[in-house]
């Protein structure tokens, strides 16, 4: 969970919530306006808007305890799973608001994926954690339907070739990235439309970091993905657009390149010349 943050010690103003760059050109896959998410009587989001295009990496970038995470979570409601966050404001899915009391979730975290900070996979054979998810969604029919999910996902994740002798063997005894890949295939193995990585490579070695990244730039062409991550190297590496945060704000989001040579906003400036965070 991020942070706590005290709103009264934001130094952004609401007119400056309302300048953090031109709109969305594109085609939104998801579109996020005035989201505000409270934890108890502490509010760490506030007055989000933002959209999130088809098929593009969006990158979220900002100081640790600036929301990034908190508002990744609002996004396919893994929120709900705390007791004392409420999330108001509206986000939707093409035309589905997913905080309408009729969504149910469980489909869709099928439709929006979500790969952690930590590798987790499930304790099971590598090829039970891919087609886990297939199974309670009845995806597949039969054992070589299931066959080809499991196979079609672990070669999306880059990860087949590596594991196809030892699809009985334990998911927990890959390498960290390789747990990585497998958490990731596992993801796409409900066929989503979103995956949403929240700091997917902090626990990576540089070589497995570089392989998720050429994985990212892959994957981007079928997904739409919203990464969360401290290395800015990274975000310029792998996004088209990003958004910085701080202290529970939106500041500005922009194209990658933009943001990183002609940052609008002054906090932007600062973060991305190192001055804090």
């Amino acid at each position: 969970m991020n942070k706590m943050v005290r709103m009264e010690d934001n130094p952004v103003s609401r007119e400056d919530r309302r300048t953090v760059g031109k709109p969305f050109s594109g085609s939104p896959r998801m579109i996020c306006r005035n989201v505000n998410v409270f934890y108890g009587d502490k509010q760490a989001i506030q007055e989000v808007s933002i959209d999130i295009g088809r098929n593009e990496v969006l990158a979220m970038i900002g100081p640790s305890g600036c929301g990034k995470s908190t508002f990744l979570r609002c996004l396919n409601r893994m929120n709900d799973t705390i007791d004392n966050c409420r999330v108001t404001g509206e986000i939707r899915l093409d035309d589905m608001d997913i905080y309408d009391r009729k969504v149910d979730v469980v489909p869709l975290r099928a439709r929006i994926g979500m790969v952690f900070q930590k590798p987790n996979p499930f304790p099971k054979s590598i090829y039970d954690n891919v087609a886990y998810g297939p199974k309670i969604h009845g995806l597949a029919s039969t054992r070589r339907e299931l066959d080809e999910i499991v196979e079609t996902s672990l070669t999306k994740a880059g990860l087949w070739d590596e594991v196809k002798e030892r699809l009985a063997q334990p998911g927990t005894g890959l390498s960290g990235g390789q747990q990585q890949r497998l958490c990731i295939a596992r993801a796409i193995a409900v066929s989503p439309e979103v995956i949403l990585m929240d700091e997917p490579c902090s626990a990576l070695d540089p070589i497995a970091t570089a392989t998720i990244e050429e994985l990212i730039n892959e994957l981007r062409t079928q997904y739409t993905i919203v990464i969360v991550t401290h290395n800015m190297q990274q975000a310029a590496r792998v996004s088209q657009r990003t958004a910085y945060f701080h202290l529970g704000d939106l500041i500005e989001v922009g194209s990658t390149k933009r943001i990183f040579t002609n940052p609008i906003h002054p906090l932007t400036e600062d973060y991305i010349t190192g001055r804090f965070g």
